[in-house]
């Protein structure tokens, strides 16, 4: 019998970052189900810039800004999650080779949270200050998830 996993303590302060998390882990499963339906990858293409425009790109833009900081630039995990972020950047922006990008976008983002949840977060907890944490929980609020649903090519 396969050993349950225990689901990671998290400190209130990363929270509303780990739901956003689930979204995008969500957006990978949407990429997965449409290409597997068949769907026309202009189609995925489109929900896939609005999800990044409205989700990601603000999302990444806050962890840059209030969350990385407490380990420092030269910290090799926080080198490796800026090097993923600018890597997912570039997938979603790509105009060519648009179904190979939604393959890697949905591999690679699904491999990045992964990692963000059971290491970089697990660290950036165990290092922040109270200060740290209390300066994230104040400044990055959470706020209701609303979906593109104009063309739910995942259903």
């Amino acid at each position: 019998m396969a050993e349950k996993k225990k689901p990671l303590k998290r400190h209130a302060a990363l929270i509303p970052f780990s739901r956003e998390h689930h979204h995008s882990l969500l957006l990978g499963w949407k990429i997965r189900k449409g290409l597997d339906k068949g769907v026309s990858v202009e189609r995925i293409k489109k929900y896939t810039d609005w999800f990044f425009e409205n989700h990601i790109e603000p999302h990444f833009e806050e962890e840059e800004k209030y969350v990385f900081p407490v380990l420092g630039d030269e910290h090799p995990q926080i080198k490796k999650v800026l090097a993923e972020h600018r890597r997912l950047k570039q997938l979603f922006n790509k105009k060519k080779d648009i179904e190979k990008s939604l393959y890697h976008i949905e591999e690679e983002l699904d491999r990045h949270i992964r990692f963000e949840e059971r290491e970089l977060f697990q660290l950036i907890q165990k290092e922040a200050t109270s200060s740290e944490l209390q300066k994230i929980k104040d400044i990055h609020t959470e706020h209701d998830f609303i979906d593109n649903t104009s063309d739910e090519f995942w259903n």
